[in-house]
C-alpha cells in the first residue's frame, strides 16, 4: 500500500473517533463548534499518536505550544500558563492529569469553583487553581488542534507542609551528670522534611532523621533523638527542634523543651561593710546556690566549739565588733541535694577612721566657704577705701568755700572776751 493510501486510511480512522460525530473541514481543521467539551482526549490520543510523513501536514515549531513546570505549596495557587506563536486559527486547551479538559479556549468545561480563568488569547491560555491539595500534584496538558494536534507539559509539584514537631521523652527533672534522651517527629512533610537539634546556641548532633512514609501514601513522617549529658548550667537551658523544609520558606517552625537540672549547692561569703573595723556593725552574708536553693546554713569559727548558728538565715550580725572576733568563718550551705562549706578570714581593724566620702565632701564644701570669706574681705577692703576718699573730698571742697576758715590744717582759738562777750575758751580742728 502506497504512501497516499495510507494516510487516509489514517484520517478515516481519526475521524471515526472524532467526538460528538465532528466533521473535518476543506481546510484539515476540526470544526470547534461541534466539539463536545471534556470528551477530547480519545481524538488527542489517536490523532497525536500518528506519524504523519507527508510535507504539507508537517507544522512548524512556530505552531508547536510552550508550557512550564511549577511548584506550589499545599493550599496555595497555581498559575497554568500555555503560549503559541501561531495557533493556526485553532484553540488551547488544558486538561488535568486525569486528561479531563478544565478550559477549552475561554469556555469552562470542569465544574470546579477552584479553577479559573486568568487570561485566553489566541496566542495564550492561562488558569489558576486555588487552595491546591496534594491530589493536584501531576501532569497538566496543554493542547492545540492543528492538524496534527500538538501538546505542551507542565509538571505541577505540590508540597507538603510539615506539621509542627513534638518533642517526647522528657520527665519532670534530671540530675546532674545524668544522661537523657528526647524525641522529636513531624508528619505531613511532602517531601520528607529534616530535623535538626539545638540547646540554647549550641547545636546539638543526633541521629539522622528517619523518614516514614504516611498512610495517605503522599506525605511523610520525620523523626530524630537526641541524647546528652546534662550539667548544672544546663538548668533552665531550652532545647529546641526544628523541621526544615523548602515550602516554610525560610520560616521558623520549631518547638522547645525547657529542662531542669538538680545540682548539689555552692556557696560564698560576702561581708558587710568590706573592710570591718572595731565598734562597728558587721553581717556575714552566706551567699548559697543550687537546685533547690539552701535550705539550712551552718555557721562555725575555727577553734570555737560548739557551731555558732544552725538557721535558715544565710547571714551572721556582729552588733558591735571586737578585736577577739577576729579567725576563720565556715559556713554550711544545706539542701537535699547535698551541702557546701564556704570559709572566710575576718580581721578586725583598728577604729581609727578611714577616709571616705563624706570627709572629702566637708572638704569641699570648707574650701567653697574659705573662698567666699575671702571674697567678702576683699569688697569691705575696697569699700573702706572708697569711703575714706571720699570723706577727704567732701573735707577739702568746705574749707575752699569758706571766709573764716583758718588757713592752716589746725587752728587753736581762745576767745576771752572777744566780741561774743563770753569767756568760754573754743577749740576749732580742721
Amino acid at each position: 500500500m502506497g504512501a497516499p493510501a495510507a494516510q487516509l486510511l489514517l484520517l478515516l480512522f481519526a475521524c471515526r473517533w472524532a467526538p460528538g460525530g465532528a466533521n473535518l473541514s476543506q481546510d484539515g481543521y476540526w470544526q470547534e463548534q461541534d466539539l463536545e467539551l471534556g470528551t477530547l482526549a480519545p481524538l488527542d490520543e489517536a490523532i497525536s499518536s500518528t506519524v504523519w510523513s507527508s510535507p504539507d501536514m508537517l507544522a512548524s515549531q512556530d505552531s508547536q505550544p510552550w508550557t512550564s513546570d511549577e511548584t506550589v505549596v499545599a493550599g496555595g495557587t497555581v498559575v497554568l500558563k500555555c503560549q503559541v506563536k501561531d495557533h493556526e486559527d485553532s484553540s488551547l486547551q488544558w486538561s488535568n492529569p486525569a486528561q479531563q479538559t478544565l478550559y477549552f479556549g475561554e469556555k469552562r468545561a470542569l465544574r470546579d469553583n477552584r479553577i479559573q480563568l486568568v487570561s485566553s488569547t489566541p496566542h495564550e491560555l492561562s488558569i489558576s487553581i486555588s487552595n491546591v491539595a496534594l491530589a493536584d500534584e501531576g501532569e497538566y496538558t496543554c493542547s492545540i488542534f492543528t492538524m496534527p494536534v500538538r501538546t505542551a507539559k507542565s509538571l505541577v509539584t505540590v508540597l507538603g507542609i510539615p506539621q509542627k514537631p513534638i518533642i517526647t521523652g522528657y520527665k519532670s527533672s534530671l540530675r546532674e551528670k545524668e544522661t537523657t534522651t528526647l524525641n522529636c517527629q513531624s508528619s505531613g512533610s511532602k517531601p520528607a522534611a529534616q530535623l535538626t537539634w539545638r540547646k540554647g546556641d549550641q547545636e546539638l548532633h543526633g541521629e539522622p532523621t528517619r523518614i516514614q512514609e504516611d498512610p495517605n501514601g503522599k506525605t511523610f513522617t520525620v523523626s530524630s533523638s537526641v541524647t546528652f549529658q546534662v550539667t548544672r548550667e544546663d538548668d533552665g537551658a531550652t532545647i529546641m527542634c526544628s523541621v526544615n523544609h523548602e515550602s516554610l520558606k525560610g520560616a521558623d517552625r520549631s518547638t522547645s523543651q525547657r529542662i531542669e537540672v538538680l545540682y548539689t549547692p555552692t556557696a560564698m561569703i560576702r561581708p558587710d561593710p568590706p573592710h570591718p573595723r572595731e565598734g562597728q556593725k558587721l553581717l556575714l552574708h552566706c551567699e548559697g546556690r543550687g537546685n533547690p536553693v539552701p535550705q539550712q546554713y551552718l555557721w562555725e569559727k575555727e577553734g570555737s566549739v560548739p557551731p555558732l548558728k544552725i538557721t535558715q538565715e544565710s547571714a551572721l550580725i556582729f552588733p558591735f565588733l571586737n578585736k577577739s572576733d577576729s579567725g576563720t568563718y565556715g559556713c554550711t550551705a544545706i539542701s537535699n541535694m547535698g551541702s557546701y562549706k564556704a570559709y572566710y578570714t575576718l580581721n578586725v581593724n583598728d577604729p581609727s577612721p578611714v577616709p571616705s566620702s563624706s570627709s572629702t565632701y566637708h572638704a569641699i564644701i570648707g574650701g567653697i566657704v574659705a573662698f567666699i570669706v575671702f571674697l567678702l574681705l576683699i569688697l569691705l577692703i575696697f569699700l573702706g577705701h572708697y569711703l575714706i576718699r571720699h570723706k577727704g573730698t567732701y573735707l577739702t571742697h568746705e574749707a575752699k568755700g569758706s571766709d573764716d576758715a583758718p588757713d592752716a590744717d589746725t587752728a587753736i582759738i581762745n576767745a576771752e572776751g572777744g566780741q561774743s562777750g563770753g569767756d568760754d575758751k573754743k577749740e576749732y580742728f580742721i
